[in-house]
Parts: structure tokens; sequence; C-alpha cells
């Protein structure tokens, strides 16, 4: 959509939630409430008829129980082939009123939820903590759990992620050699890794979660789910809808879109989810206030910032900037000052992290004595990104990302066609249509060749037991405020909770949204309809501080002393500037 129509767009999404929340009464009328859904047979014939996992939990990492736990491969044949789960428990600080297991999952796809649930004692509030374990499923081929391995050896993971290490390419040299990568990535996964890219499908990781519930002593599950982690607790709501008693979504997808059901299936993924779009908005509304703002309060403010960024792209676009000094030469591309804009959206310090950057880059390419000081920031982040690589030990990040989207979703046939569908994005949803646009050519259908024939391609409109809560942000780069708005009129029972933080998911940016989080994840009683909370950060509402990087606040909650932002997990493509894939 283009960029001129900011507001336009904003006010429609809100439009759109205030639709689903409308409350329509007729006088005189009565009707029993309607009926919910229930497990279907072919879900409990594939989970009730299994015994109940018994996990041999050990004391790990000194604050946590680990276990690990073998699954059937293909729920269809619970005696054949099986794959090893890794799980992680924090117990609740009040063990005699404990209320049962809380679920977490970070996103990705290809987050560790282990890892993620030894974090929890950082992010979730004390009340949560008391009353809950904390657990963490590390999906099947992700994480510490049975690994999907794509290539036989580091050498030949290298040498075809090699040609795909950029934020995304530009120009047809650079198109032709990321989809040639793109093609040896998806034919390696689809042949070596056939076995667990198979079998890596959401649904399939909903079935495990249903198990582990099992496993853990809960008569109901219990789960806060952020970004790809909205799509698990979608998927698990609709196979198992009335398995749960409280289920959290923050940050979602549209399971729909993900999915790629009906004539959808036919476009890129971010045709369908509109990624691009969050992000487009987002930075163009950073541009307006920090011109609002003034030099005081923003880095990027002198002159016009839209058009000022707009030409800082046009000019490493036809050039990219090269740095010499004492300690060797790097260079910033167009993609990577793309790339490191997209990753700076992720804060809830989006407004000033990004301006920092473009004013430093611009300073950079208008030379004389303010470039000293930019090159020695910039210089920081590229030194940071040559510190990660592909040598030792295996790295599968990538391939467990690609498993899950691959597999869940139905994708164009021919990688060959990604260019003019990539430009097109960039024309509807301007600087981020190319970036995470490109983020699934590997997945095109005649080249990512492994099926599961588990997967869920919905209904996702079951009418659920218990009510789930969906969470949306109105300026998420990443997972478009929108989606949260479809995601809640797709779910009968279903409350949508809206914030106007920054960044990349809601949880721990403002009190109020927390705290309506933290509340329903207790009690199971949700915010009310059209609910919309204020962020605890505002982007240029403190004066600018010489010498203080912005990006020293972005992990601070808004929510307690001591507490930090969950480290939430999105799809992101490489950046020079913003550390690697």
């Amino acid at each position: 959509m283009p960029s001129i129509r900011p507001r336009l767009l904003i006010a429609g999404v809100l439009a759109a939630a205030v639709a689903t929340t409308a409350v329509v009464s007729v006088p005189g009328a009565a009707s029993a409430a309607p009926k919910s859904a229930t497990t279907s047979a072919a879900e409990k014939r594939r989970l009730d008829r299994l015994p109940t996992p018994k996990l041999g939990w050990y004391k790990c990492y000194q604050i946590a129980e680990c276990a690990t736990v073998k699954v059937p491969l293909d729920y269809d044949k619970p005696k054949g082939a099986k794959t090893e789960l890794a799980v992680v428990r924090i117990k609740a600080k009040d063990q005699k009123r404990k209320i049962g297991s809380l679920f977490v999952n970070p996103g990705g796809p290809g987050g560790s939820a282990t890892q993620f649930a030894l974090f929890a004692p950082d992010f979730l509030s004390d009340p949560v903590l008391e009353r809950f374990d904390v657990v963490g499923v590390d999906p099947r081929g992700i994480g510490f759990s049975a690994n999907i391995k794509c290539f036989k050896s580091v050498k030949q993971q290298t040498a075809v992620f090699n040609k795909m290490n950029v934020a995304f390419p530009l120009g047809s040299a650079e198109e032709k050699r990321y989809i040639a990568g793109a093609k040896a990535f998806g034919k390696a996964c689809s042949t070596t890794g056939k076995t667990l890219a198979g079998a890596m499908s959401t649904a399939e990781v909903a079935r495990d979660m249903e198990l582990m519930r099992r496993a853990v002593g809960d008569k109901k599950l219990t789960y806060l789910g952020f970004s790809y982690g909205t799509a698990l607790g979608q998927y698990y709501a609709n196979l198992f809808p009335d398995r749960f008693r409280a289920l959290a979504v923050d940050g979602n997808i549209d399971p729909r879109q993900w999915a790629g059901t009906g004539s959808s299936g036919n476009k890129i993924l971010d045709a369908r989810m509109h990624s691009a779009e969050g992000a487009s908005r987002a930075l163009r509304e950073i541009l307006i206030r920090c011109d609002r703002a003034g030099e005081e309060y923003c880095a990027f403010a002198a002159g016009d910032p839209v058009a000022n960024y707009a030409a800082i792209a046009r000019k490493l676009r036809a050039k990219p900037l090269v740095v010499t000094d004492e300690f060797g030469t790097f260079k910033i591309t167009y993609a990577d000052f793309v790339g490191a804009s997209l990753n700076y959206l992720y804060s809830t310090y989006a407004g000033e992290m990004v301006t920092q950057l473009a004013a430093e880059v611009a300073a950079l390419q208008a030379g004389g004595t303010a470039a000293a000081a930019a090159e020695v920031s910039l210089r920081k982040r590229v030194q940071a990104a040559k510190e990660i690589g592909y040598d030792f030990p295996y790295d599968n990040g990538f391939e467990a990302q690609s498993a899950v989207i691959c597999t869940d979703g139905k994708h164009p046939k021919n990688a060959n066609g990604w260019p003019v569908a990539t430009a097109s994005r960039d024309l509807q949803a301007p600087y981020f249509g190319r970036i995470w646009g490109w983020l699934s050519v590997q997945c095109a259908s005649g080249t990512w060749t492994v099926r599961d024939e588990d997967a869920y391609r919905g209904p996702f409109n079951k009418r659920t037991k218990a009510t789930v809560l969906v969470i949306g942000n109105y300026w998420d780069p990443a997972t478009n405020y929108a989606a949260s708005v479809s995601s809640s009129r797709l779910l009968p029972n279903s409350r949508l909770l809206s914030s106007d933080n920054w960044g990349h998911a809601a949880y721990g940016t403002g009190v109020c949204v927390t705290a309506a989080i933290d509340r329903y994840l207790l009690t199971g009683k949700v915010p009310a309809k059209g609910t919309v909370c204020k962020a605890g950060h505002q982007p240029f509402t403190e004066k600018l501080v010489i010498g203080e990087e912005p990006g020293e606040l972005s992990a601070k909650s808004a929510v307690a002393p001591g507490k930090t932002l969950p480290p939430v997990v999105a799809p992101k493509p490489v950046s020079v500037l913003t550390g690697g894939r």
C-alpha cells in the first residue's frame, strides 16, 4: 500500500478493531449461548490413545529442571519413528497456591522455548511467577530438541548460505545468485533434511504441546505465545478448542495468511501477511514525529526527515557507502541500511534508534567533521556483525525457521518469480517489501518439495470453550496490527486487546497491557471490549543526551524495576549492521 496514506491505514485498522468489539443486542430477544467446539475425532485418535509420557526431571541451569522425551515423528504412526523434545521447567515460587503450568513460546519460527523459559524470571511479572510453573518445550527440529540438519557438513551449508548472505538481493546479478542459493537450500532440506523437514508443521508442534500438557499433569493448557508463537497458539485453539483454560497470543499472525489458504496460496508469504506494510507505516510515522519533535529531541530532525531518509536510501542504492579508517574498510549498502532500520523497528525505542542510525549514515555521506562520531558508532555494529559466522558448531537456525514456514504454507511454484513479486511488494510497502518478500524464496513449491501430510490448513474459526486473548500493537514491524484484528475476528470466542507501543509485541511495554495479560492468565478474565492500552514510552519525549546510545534503553521493561522485555523472536534476514542472520 502506498506510504502516502499511513494515517488512513491506521484509521481503517482502528475502525476495524472497534467493529470487532461492538456489542449488538436485540431488545426482547434471548438465546442460549453458542455451543463451543470440541476436539475432533481425528485428533483424539492421534493423541488420546498414546500413553502419557513420563518426564525424568533433573536439576539444570541452577534455577530450572530439564527433561527430554521422545514423541512420534508421525502421530498417525505411534509405533513408528520417534523424535526427541527438550523441556525446561521453572517451578512456581508458591507451590501451595500453584494454578498449573504456563507454556511459553518466543516465536521465530525457530526460537528456543527452553531458553525463553529460562529468561522468564527476567520478564514475567512476579504474580505470574508465583502461581505458575513456567514450561518451555523446544519445537521439534529446533533448539535443544532433535535438530533438523539439511546439510552433511558446515562446509556444504556455508557454500549455500554464502549465496544468500545479504539482507536481501537487489539487481539481477544478486537476485540470480540468491535464487541459486535458495534452490540449493530447498533441495537440501527436501533430501538430506527430509525426515524432520516433513514433520515440522505447526500442527505437529501443537500436538506435541498437547502431549506435554498431559505430561506435566495439567488438566487444561495455559499458554503465552509471541510472534510465530501466536500461530502455534491459534493452531492449538482450533485443534483442541476445549482443552485450554487460558491462551494469550501477543503480536499475531493471521493463520489463514500464514497457511496460504484459498487463492492466497499463489502469493509469496509477505503478500499474504503484509509485514512490510506494518514496517513501512511505522517508519513513516517515526519520521513524521521526529520532524514535529525538533532537533532537541530527535537526532534526524534537521530539514524534512521523510525526504532526508529517502535521499539516504537513494544514494546508497546508487552507490554503497565505503568507509576507510585505521581499522580497515567497511561497506554499507542500501540493503544493509534497510535491514538495520527494520531491526531497530523491533525495539520499544524504535523512534530513537532508527533516527540515530539515519543521522549517522547521513553524516558519513556528507563527510566533514560530523562523520567521525558516526563512523565510530557504525563501526561498532560492523565489528559485532563480523563476530557472527557459520563456522563451528553447526547452526541450524535458518533451516529450522524455513522448515516451518515452507511446510506450513502454500507457496508459488517457481523461485524465479520472486524478483517481480518482491519488487511489487516494495511498491506497496516502501523500503521493506523486498526484505520481507525474499524471506520465503526457498519455500517455492518446485524447490521445497518435502511435505507434511498432517499439516493443518484450517478451519481457524472454531468456537473455543475458554476465551482467547489476542494482543496487538499499532506499530509492530513484523506482525502487522491488522493481523491481530483479523485473528480476533476469526475466533468467535476471543477478545482483542490493543496497545499503542512501538516494537514487536506488547508484553512489558506498559503497565496497562502487561497487567491485563497477567490478569487473564491468572484468572481467565479478559479486559473490556475495545480496550486500548497506553505504552510506557513514546518516541522523542526525552531530550537527547550527547554520548548516550538510544539502544541502551531498548531492553528495559516499562512495568517494574529489574524487569526486561521478553526476548521475542521473529524471522529476519541478515544485515551487516545488525549482526548477521
